[in-house]
C-alpha cells in the first residue's frame, strides 16, 4: 500500500460512477485532489478564499467523463502532465487563463475519452447557481437574513 509522504497532504477523493458529483462553495481547505470518474460528471469549485495559497493539484482518472472546474479569473491551468487516450481536451471557452501571477492549477493523471471544462467569472457563477445546492443556500440565507455565497465564495456573507 502506497502511503503519501509526510510532507504531502492527503488528497481529497471524489468519485463519480454514472452520476454527477458537485463540490460547490466553501467545501474544502485542501489543495490536492484525486478525481475518479466513469461516465459521470464532476463539478469542482476552486474559488473559495479558504483554500490556502499555493498550487492546486488535481490527479484525474477519467473514463468517458467530464470535469468542470470553477476557478478564479486569474487562475493558470497547467495540463502538461495530463495523459490522453482517445478523444478529449481541456476547454477554456469562458476562461482566458492569460494571467501570469494567478494561482496555478496542475492537472495530472489520465483521461480516456473525456474532457475538462474550465469556467471563471460570470459563467462560473451561473454554473453554480444552476444547482440544487444553490437553491438550498439561497433559502438558508433568506431565513438568516443574509445573502447566498455559493455563487461567489469570495463574497463574504
Amino acid at each position: 500500500m502506497n502511503m503519501p509522504a509526510a510532507s504531502q497532504p492527503i488528497p481529497v477523493r471524489i468519485h463519480a460512477d454514472h452520476v454527477t458529483e458537485k463540490r460547490l462553495g466553501h467545501w474544502t481547505t485542501a489543495r490536492a485532489f484525486e478525481v475518479k470518474a466513469r461516465q459521470g460528471t464532476v463539478v469542482i469549485d476552486l474559488r473559495s478564499p479558504r483554500i490556502p495559497d499555493g498550487d492546486i493539484e488535481l490527479n484525474l482518472n477519467l473514463d468517458r467523463a467530464a470535469v468542470k472546474l470553477l476557478v478564479a479569473d486569474d487562475a493558470i491551468i497547467d495540463h502538461w502532465e495530463l495523459a490522453w487516450t482517445g478523444r478529449g481536451q481541456v476547454k477554456r471557452a469562458f476562461h482566458s487563463g492569460r494571467a501570469e501571477n494567478g494561482r496555478r492549477i496542475r492537472l495530472t493523471g489520465q483521461v480516456r475519452g473525456g474532457e475538462v471544462r474550465v469556467q471563471s467569472g460570470g459563467i462560473a457563477r451561473l454554473s453554480a447557481m444552476c444547482s440544487r445546492e444553490y437553491l438550498a443556500d439561497a433559502r438558508r440565507a433568506n431565513a438568516e437574513g443574509g445573502v447566498p455565497t455559493l455563487d461567489d465564495p469570495a463574497r463574504s456573507a
